[in-house]
């Protein structure tokens, strides 16, 4: 091929002019979302439930709701953001608006939260998705999988009541997370002071979200790390669901697993990460290694792993459970030499005999998967900005943008695909707004229709027009 002489991105002569008759949005795919909204009860829903304002002129409980979401959706990663959109002529009209709230009144809107109006929202958006939930085929969900933790939303404020510092000095909030891992959707989510352990309260919620998920699944199991073995409830949460945490590796434990017998150890296989399709590729030079030998840094290597099961009754049970230990057998190197080995012990307590130890020692460790709905949480849709005052407006806040994370989970359970379906509820979020939600669109007002013109194509346009028909399709609530 010859040399062309002159770069591809060869525009030069470029201007820009104003068009007085044709409107055009760069997130098309809003539409869909907002009709998603109306579809299961979401609008309705937020309308009939939370009273907040005495008088809508002109925005109703929904519109202030569903904006600070959308302004999501639209890219938004500030509460200020909504301005570029209360500005924006084409996006008024492709929602149908004659205008939306600006940031001040979105964030006077989230002060007038208290807490049993929070609680309203949660569950009225539950309500929406159960919605959801119930439009899947028989057997969706055979088996139920529900995390719970907390995490850090950190702040440089110094005056935003109800803050505090935690244990590793970060001044903020405390939120406590817990998602449904079938479909990363974010269940409950509750706002606290900085400096409280992350189980604090969290039994309640755990309480809350089983209820929640019980009739939509054949079984449910409750996974958490030590801090969630808040053993006074296992015997109440054993009569309707099942659990699997971490325990701390007290003493008394530890004492356990060494008067093991050794024929009470079996090797600890972990199942691959991946299947590979083709052949497997050849693995590429380890760097860190070499330098972490060469600068004599203490380096600690798993020599092997051994699992075993015992039956197990914590003080405040009244009932046994199988408790799983996991043995790891550690050298202890510097440079190159081996300074001593080391035996570490991890222990999971768990009401499922149905699963080997080497499965329930799996099934403990998917649950860090959850710090990936965290992440999205944080940096996806921002969730964890704390932009407003106080403890309350701010969980507020962090209910109304992990709705924007919910609406595109049920916008991926209502793809007909099942595998796309999968594929979409794995998405990061900036992905997935880039596919289905930026989309070019020409919006033109017909009589009683808003039409959105597609001005662009992806390779997941035509799934996006099958799920916008799926939706259609739904029942309004």
């Amino acid at each position: 091929m010859a040399d062309h002489g002159l770069p591809v991105l060869a525009g030069r002569n470029i201007h820009y002019e104003m068009s007085a008759k044709t409107q055009g949005i760069g997130t098309g795919g809003m539409g869909a979302f907002h009709l998603l909204s109306q579809r299961i009860g979401l609008v309705k829903g937020i309308d009939e439930r939370l009273w907040l304002l005495k008088v809508h002129l002109p925005y109703h409980e929904s519109d202030h709701v569903l904006c600070m979401a959308y302004n999501i959706l639209a890219g938004g990663q500030r509460l200020e953001d909504l301005e570029l959109l209360r500005q924006d002529a084409a996006f008024l009209d492709a929602l149908g608006a004659s205008r939306i709230p600006d940031p001040t009144t979105a964030g006077d809107f989230t002060r007038r939260f208290g807490e049993e109006d929070i609680v309203i929202l949660m569950e009225t958006i539950n309500a929406a998705r159960e919605r959801v939930w119930r439009c899947q085929k028989p057997g969706w969900m055979e088996e139920a999988w529900i995390d719970a933790d907390g995490t850090m939303a950190p702040t440089l404020g110094e005056c935003k009541d109800g803050m505090d510092i935690s244990h590793k000095g970060v001044w903020g909030y405390h939120p406590l997370i817990v998602s449904l891992a079938n479909t990363k959707e974010v269940l409950y989510l509750v706002n606290r002071p900085g400096n409280v352990p992350s189980h604090a309260d969290s039994a309640i919620w755990i309480d809350r979200a089983i209820a929640l998920v019980k009739p939509h699944a054949r079984r449910v199991t409750v996974r958490g790390d030590t801090d969630f073995s808040l053993t006074a409830n296992f015997d109440r949460w054993s009569e309707t669901a099942d659990f699997v945490f971490g325990m701390d590796a007290c003493k008394g434990l530890i004492q356990r697993a060494e008067a093991l017998p050794k024929s009470a150890w079996n090797p600890l296989k972990r199942a691959a990460k991946y299947t590979v399709q083709t052949e497997p590729r050849q693995r590429p030079e380890n760097i860190k290694e070499p330098i972490v030998v060469e600068r004599e840094y203490k380096n600690v290597k798993l020599v092997s792993e051994q699992v075993a099961k015992i039956r197990y009754q914590p003080t405040k049970c009244a009932k046994t459970y199988d408790l799983v230990i996991v043995r790891k057998n550690l050298s202890v190197e510097k440079g190159e030499a081996v300074l001593f080995d080391e035996i570490r012990y991890f222990f999971y307590i768990t009401t499922r005999t149905d699963l080997t130890p080497a499965e329930v020692v799996e099934q403990a460790n998917g649950r860090c998967d959850q710090e990936n709905v965290i992440e999205q949480l944080k940096n996806g849709v921002n969730a964890m900005r704390v932009p407003v005052n106080d403890l309350l407006s701010n969980w507020a806040y962090m209910v109304i943008a992990a709705l924007a994370w919910n609406l595109k989970a049920w916008f991926a359970l209502t793809m007909p695909d099942p595998e796309k379906s999968r594929v979409v509820l794995k998405m990061e979020f900036r992905r997935f707004l880039n596919t289905f939600v930026r989309l070019p669109c020409q919006i033109i007002r017909q009589g009683r229709r808003i039409v959105y013109r597609l001005l662009g194509y992806n390779a997941w346009l035509s799934d996006f027009l099958r799920t916008w028909e799926a939706i259609r399709r739904l029942a309004p609530a």
